[in-house]
């Protein structure tokens, strides 16, 4: 990796999560995403990109809930069958959105988001500036026990192209929708456990913050 390539953050400063902004509800229930929304898919490749200002507006609940399902979503109801790919169907990969108003764990069966804890850990994600301020950061979550009938030599790498898979499907969404997004790796893998109150079966190997996009990003956009 040459000079021009490393990252230049500054990490944030240590600190555990913050009070949980608004009401915690037990479950929010997602609206169903909208078939007909977006622009096409070779439009959509040819949107995407990182990005890394973000508004801090929230997110609508039709956005939040297309997004989770474009993500790992339930779309063959007959078999169970998810929007992405996962070896022998083991679907070992959880969704976490970390909200201002809670942590929350993605439920693709019944399409809804199942409280953690209720805090605000947004700014534990990652070790960028931008993390805790953008309206959603995903955690991809590796659960370990659902890989035990898997080689160990194969585990890693499935359970990595499986979260790759997320992860750009939810970028691909975002470029669809004109939202802004970036997927991180740069995370304190202990300290982030510990935000999500994660057992030790449980590892998060990736991070990815969306949101609208930055006020300058709109401007160059228009």
């Amino acid at each position: 990796m040459t000079d021009t390539q490393l990252l230049t953050y500054e990490p944030t400063p240590g600190r555990g999560p913050s009070r949980a902004r608004g009401a915690s509800p037990a479950f929010i229930e997602l609206p169903k995403p909208d078939m007909s929304s977006g622009v096409p898919l070779m439009k959509a490749l040819a949107l995407r990109a990182s990005t890394r200002e973000f508004s801090e507006a929230p997110l609508a609940p039709a956005t939040l809930g297309a997004l989770m399902w474009a993500a790992d979503g339930i779309n063959r109801s007959a078999t169970g069958g998810r929007t992405a790919p996962s070896a022998h169907a083991f679907n070992e990969i959880d969704i976490y959105a970390v909200l201002p108003n809670g942590v929350y764990r993605y439920d693709a069966p019944t399409h809804r988001l199942v409280l953690k804890h209720a805090s605000d850990a947004r700014n534990l994600t990652g070790y960028q500036d931008f993390v805790g301020d953008a309206p959603l950061d995903l955690v991809y979550v590796v659960n370990m026990s659902r890989l035990l009938e898997m080689p160990p030599q194969q585990r890693d790498i499935f359970s990595a192209a499986a979260a790759g898979a997320m992860a750009q499907n939810v970028a691909l969404y975002c470029a669809s929708e004109g939202l802004g997004c970036v997927v991180r790796g740069w995370i304190n893998h202990r300290l982030l456990s510990d935000a999500l109150k994660l057992n030790e079966d449980e590892l998060p190997i990736l991070a990815q913050t969306v949101g609208a996009l930055g006020t300058a990003l709109t401007s160059l956009a228009d």
